[in-house]
């Protein structure tokens, strides 16, 4: 098992780095076409040049969308865990997800009622054939 692990790692990295490349918009990519980097990454692959080159030169680095570094923006956006039931939005879910479990067993316990009698009319109709 472990003298295929070598060959696992490439075939992922061939693979995170051809979807990466597809799913890429045009404009986010560097260096060269999109399409010649879809080749690259495909004829190179075994070898590990193209997806690296991918990887290195041809995927744009984002950075954060306000220009505040992760760090930076979770010193400034402390929360606190609150638990399931101390929070209100969970609870007023919770009560409408149960209104509508109600209203759909009111639904199907009607249409069992209606489908019952259904039935003991037709065994009194074939009863009174009989």
């Amino acid at each position: 098992m472990l003298r295929y692990l070598p060959f696992l790692l490439v075939l992922a990295l061939w693979i995170y780095a051809f979807i990466d490349c597809l799913n890429t918009p045009e404009e986010e990519v560097r260096g060269l076409p999109k399409v010649v980097w879809v080749i690259i990454i495909l004829l190179f692959g075994e070898v590990l040049v193209g997806p690296i080159a991918w990887l290195v030169a041809g995927r744009a680095r984002r950075g954060p969308a306000d220009g505040s570094t992760p760090s930076e923006w979770h010193r400034n956006h402390r929360t606190e865990f609150v638990a399931p039931d101390d929070n209100p939005e969970f609870l007023q879910s919770l009560k409408a997800e149960s209104k509508k479990d109600e209203a759909l067993l009111k639904d199907w316990e009607a249409d069992l009622r209606r489908r019952e009698e259904e039935l003991r009319r037709r065994e009194r109709e074939e009863d009174s054939k009989d």
